[in-house]
């Protein structure tokens, strides 16, 4: 062990007293961040109305396209910023992700037209990216065994910020309109990323050229067993839960008990009962999978979130789709958490920005694909069957995970 790892080693032991408050502080920026960006989820297709595309065969299609247009520019940028994290720190990339996403939010409550909206979503893609940064930081700030723990526990900010934030983002957008609600949602990022300012400390020792030369870029990462094999699960994964994500407000109108003016607040409720079960199960699955192994909680998790999938195809209203998106919720609150943690232990700390950053490009690269398959498949085929595409990915995703990737 040379002077860079054995420096890397000894930061991690002088912060295992602190990680608790750290990990605090982060998952309440994390929550914060993701509820305001998800204040706008179910109005976005009304607000497309609203700035002028009258075309209702267009409106799934525009929605796919501002969903994948951020994801597609967050696909280049993210091991980006990953690679920078590891040279610069991961806290600043937190940072830079947070308030750069409340200045690009409270614009998007200011755009005239369609084209505005899309080249703002542009920007947050090159701009922002909590999720990863976050994860970063949490991994490099916790002990390794606590790793499982940790990541369960930013996986509940996540799912508690999309319980609430569509939630309360449907309430504000019916009670003060979808400017007001992005302006708002802007603010709690803002004070997301001051919480990462002033609460998380992050002891960060600058690499060695010596040790930037031994990493030898991207290239050490898919040397490692398993590595690519996991960039496929993070691909897929997201392709296929994003593939309804567009059209799921639209979905909703079609439900024959739905009340036309509470549209945005149902769509928002039934956004947050998934994500409320989600946040419920993620912290006691995180910690079961640390004691059971990251590979079997997924594989368990993944199947039954795919057959929850199945159900929401088949519902009729409003009722029948609470019910589905509960159990979905809980099967969903399993699935992130063990894949950062097998990548967590496929990949060395000294690595953890680079490994991170490059899954999330893949994540966004299936967030990019899948709203836009999806809102291509509602336009001509309805909007039923981008939830029985999902249902068959998920459970197909399991086959691949299962033969090629070796939990140590």
């Amino acid at each position: 062990m040379d002077a860079g790892d054995k420096s890397a080693a000894s930061i991690n032991e002088e912060e295992k007293p602190h990680w608790g408050r750290s990990l605090t502080f982060l998952f309440i920026a994390q929550f914060l961040s993701i509820a305001g960006f998800a204040f706008a989820l179910p109005f976005i297709p009304y607000f497309i109305r609203e700035i002028g595309v009258t075309d209702e065969h267009m409106v799934p299609v525009w929605a796919g396209i501002l969903a994948a247009s951020t994801s597609f520019v967050m696909t280049i940028f993210s091991p980006i910023w990953g690679w920078l994290a590891d040279r610069h720190g991961r806290k600043i990339m937190v940072e830079r992700a947070m308030f750069g996403g409340a200045v690009i939010t409270f614009f998007m409550g200011l755009v005239a037209n369609v084209y505005q909206l899309l080249f703002l979503r542009l920007i947050a893609g090159a701009m922002t990216g909590t999720i990863a940064a976050s994860i970063s930081l949490a991994t490099t700030s916790v002990p390794r065994e606590k790793v499982g723990f940790s990541l369960g526990m930013m996986q509940v900010a996540v799912f508690s910020g999309m319980t609430l934030g569509p939630w309360i983002g449907g309430v504000l957008a019916d009670a003060a309109g979808y400017r007001h609600t992005f302006m708002i949602g802007s603010v709690l990022l803002f004070i997301g990323g001051a919480f990462v300012l002033m609460g998380v400390k992050e002891k960060f020792v600058k690499p060695s050229k010596e040790m930037i030369r031994r990493q030898k870029g991207l290239s050490v990462l898919f040397s490692l067993p398993g590595f690519t094999t996991m960039l496929l699960a993070f691909f897929f994964f997201n392709f296929s839960a994003y593939v309804a994500a567009p059209i799921f407000p639209l979905y909703v109108e079609t439900m024959a008990d739905v009340i036309k003016e509470k549209i945005a607040s149902t769509t928002g409720l039934l956004f947050a009962i998934s994500g409320g079960t989600a946040a419920i199960a993620a912290g006691g699955i995180g910690y079961m999978s640390d004691k059971v192994g990251y590979k079997k909680i997924f594989m368990i998790t993944i199947i039954s979130a795919g057959i929850a999938y199945a159900f929401q195809a088949a519902v009729h209203n409003v009722h029948q789709l609470m019910i589905v998106r509960f159990f979905y919720g809980f099967a969903a609150g399993g699935i992130l958490p063990t894949m950062n943690a097998l990548v967590g232990r496929i990949v060395p700390h000294e690595h953890y920005g680079k490994a991170y950053g490059v899954t999330s490009s893949m994540t966004c690269l299936g967030m990019a694909m899948g709203p836009l398959l999806g809102g291509v498949m509602a336009a001509h085929m309805g909007y039923r069957w981008p939830f029985v595409l999902v249902s068959i990915m998920l459970i197909t995703l399991v086959f691949p995970v299962a033969t090629y990737v070796r939990q140590k």
